[in-house]
């Protein structure tokens, strides 16, 4: 059963989807573009499709799940092709790297939604996301794409319960953020690089670890875990296991960041 407060934010949200008569939701598998295409779906029904990037720094396992849910929902799904080669400026990971793919990827989202007959497009960010260093919603902000969740005031926690509340696997699913994420600023992104990343994440994963980074400095990995996942991963025959593993993947150094995980660490050097 909803609060009161969140009720009324969930019924703003329906009201608000209804209004556009029709909607393209640039979906992820995240928490927040679930929530959404899963709201939308439900109010506006074939006047709902999910357009999908696919893209070396969007795991598999992650494009994997939007199309099992998009199967399981019966959402019309498209897909959209990117590679480094997409974005020149993107490789060489400067600070404004996120807003430079943003405005690519909604440049093509807009036209195949356009070419589908769908006006309008959005997106999943929520309120919370005003926060943090984020370039890509300047570009977002720039299309004129709308933000469905933010509009009606979710925050993380709310669009987190709310989905609980529908059902929906993705209620606690850990956050996640594209592997370019994992590069110091000014680090060259190739496509080795970030497999290197995604396998190392997935043998993270292998290990029931659920909220996990793998940063990258050079030949160095660090890794983030939650602080009470700091002392099991030190342990000497899980410690020498992930080393060895990473030290295979081609990774020289491996280290264990004692602080923990914290979302958005790598933009403290933008300060």
């Amino acid at each position: 059963m909803l609060c009161g407060e969140l009720q009324k934010k969930y019924q703003l949200l329906q009201e608000n989807l209804h209004a556009l008569g029709g909607v393209a939701v640039a979906f992820s598998s995240g928490v927040d573009s679930t929530l959404l295409l899963k709201v939308a779906h439900d109010v506006l029904g074939a006047k709902v499709i999910a357009i999908t990037c696919k893209a070396p720094w969007f795991p598999a396992r992650e494009t994997a799940e939007t199309t099992e849910f998009c199967r399981r929902e019966g959402i019309r799904q498209i897909f959209i092709d990117f590679g480094l080669e997409t974005v020149p400026e993107f490789a060489e990971n400067q600070k404004n790297r996120c807003y430079l793919c943003k405005k690519e990827l909604f440049s093509n989202i807009i036209k195949v939604a356009a070419a589908e007959g769908f006006s309008a497009v959005a997106e999943g960010s929520n309120v919370d996301d005003l926060g943090d260093y984020r370039p890509g919603l300047q570009a977002i902000a720039e299309f004129g794409v709308r933000s469905p969740l933010r509009e009606a005031g979710l925050t993380k926690a709310e669009v987190r319960e709310l989905s609980r509340e529908l059902g929906l696997p993705t209620w606690q699913k850990p956050s996640f953020a594209c592997l370019a994420s994992r590069f110091v600023y000014g680090e060259t992104i190739t496509q080795e690089k970030l497999s290197m990343v995604e396998q190392a994440e997935e043998y993270l994963r292998s290990l029931g670890l659920r909220q996990f980074r793998v940063r990258v400095h050079g030949t160095l990995a660090r890794i983030e875990v939650e602080p009470e996942e700091i002392a099991r991963l030190a342990e000497p025959l899980v410690r020498e296991k992930i080393v060895e593993k990473f030290r295979a993947l081609g990774f020289l150094y491996v280290a264990l960041d004692l602080e923990g995980y914290r979302t958005g660490k790598m933009n403290r050097g933008l300060q």
